[in-house]
């Protein structure tokens, strides 16, 4: 089974999901090949890229090179191969996207010398550039799209509510990370029959669990692993902390990721006057990660739907905190209530909430009694739903069954809760 993955930027830090699925497919036997547009050079990569020689087996669109290097190689790559397939250029530069351009131009000229059985693209956008490929035969396997938030959030606000009618009706099947999601997919004209669930995961073997418990005065350490975007929402739980830290001076914050917001937030712990309990710790690889998570006592994860519409998906670094025995304090946003069981594994409150934020976490500092059992229900809990060697199995299953038209086992795929 030869499939092409269809991405934005690879590798990154931060969507370890990917790169999960990725290894996974591979260790089950599928022959992938990677499609993204570009490498965005983060300075650090995950060990498993190197192991597995991911970077041999992805094709580079350049879509971040300057502009004119880009316009040269766009009308240059056009010229000549615009005769292979004049509908499929006609249609990528009717989409007024040079990476679509960029995509469709590799597809044509068969750079990477291989058929597909598949295409498998993440996140709707990607998924646009399938079905150009698809609509226009160059490419006539079968097309999945896996939607995660963005898409279905803050591109829906660019380009309105009829993005993916074309895609919808081109693509042979869509994947939701949540129930929430899938909802979202249907809203927008996604047909029913066409969705499957499925949530993405993580490798439950390399989070480590810990009962966690509190010595006579020590730190409280308090965890949060996202990027400095406005739907995480981080802005809210700076400030609960700061609430918190009048009463309980014994708090420590680490904050790991980076982002757009950063010099906003750090201009706010400064005026909070708690730069010596929140650290601002920017992104840091699976194993630094690891030891952060380990060392931590209460994750937290403020998300929120943002000013231009985005949302979170699943939030996939609530299923990690709870996998390593982390007692979390999230919200009520989105499909982030099917990843936490308030109440049993962590707490939920309402979106930009400080007041209930601060309160909530007050409570788990005045109880550390209830963290040990609070971890233990979270780790039961994302092992029978989020372990990625289940969900990569259930993935190839759904690849088998596409490409054999095995509709029986399709549904049967699709009464998945």
């Amino acid at each position: 089974m030869k499939v092409a993955l269809f991405l934005t930027n690879f590798p990154t830090l931060p969507e370890t999901f990917i790169l999960n699925q990725i290894t996974g497919l591979i260790d089950l036997g599928v022959d992938i090949d990677i499609c993204a547009s570009a490498n965005p050079h983060e300075g650090k990569v995950h060990p498993q890229v190197e192991k597995y020689k991911l970077l041999e087996r992805v094709i580079y669109s350049d879509s971040i090179a300057p502009l004119s290097k880009r316009l040269t190689r766009g009308v240059k790559t056009v010229l000549m191969n615009f005769y292979k397939n004049p509908l499929a250029y006609t249609e990528a530069i009717k989409s007024r996207s040079l990476r679509d351009i960029f995509y469709v131009n590799d597809f044509v000229a068969n750079k990477s010398k291989k058929s597909y059985d598949l295409i498998h693209a993440h996140y709707g956008s990607n998924g646009l550039i399938g079905a150009i490929l698809k609509e226009t035969g160059v490419f006539r396997g079968k097309l999945v799209t896996s939607f995660h938030g963005y898409d279905f959030s803050k591109l829906i606000n660019e380009r309105g509510s009829e993005t993916y009618k074309e895609l919808f009706r081109i693509g042979d099947l869509f994947t939701a990370n949540t129930n929430f999601t899938k909802g979202k997919l249907i809203e927008l004209g996604c047909s029913k029959s066409k969705i499957v669930k499925l949530p993405v995961g993580m490798d439950i073997n390399f989070f480590n669990f810990r009962e966690r418990y509190l010595r006579d005065r020590s730190v409280v350490k308090l965890l949060t692993v996202a990027r400095m975007v406005e739907k995480k929402g981080l802005e809210y739980a700076i400030k609960a902390v700061s609430r918190v830290a009048q009463k309980y001076s014994n708090i420590e914050y680490n904050i790991i990721g980076d982002g757009i917001l950063r010099r906003r937030l750090e201009k706010l712990i400064k005026e909070l006057g708690i730069g010596d309990k929140v650290n601002l710790l920017g992104w840091k690889t699976q194993e630094e990660l690891q030891k952060l998570f380990q060392e931590a006592h209460i994750f937290i994860l403020t998300s929120v739907t943002a000013g231009d519409g985005d949302m979170e998906g699943q939030g996939l670094v609530l299923q990690e905190a709870q996998a390593v025995g982390l007692p979390v304090l999230s919200t009520l946003h989105n499909g982030i209530p099917e990843g936490v069981i308030d109440g049993k594994s962590g707490f939920l409150v309402p979106e930009k909430d400080v007041d209930a934020l601060a309160k909530k976490l007050e409570y788990l500092i005045e109880h550390p009694e209830l963290w040990s059992e609070m971890g233990r229900y979270g780790r039961k809990f994302v092992e029978e739903r989020y372990d990625i060697q289940k969900l990569n199995q259930r993935l190839v299953k759904i690849y088998e069954a596409l490409l054999t038209d095995n509709t029986k086992v399709l549904e049967e795929l699709k009464s998945y809760q």
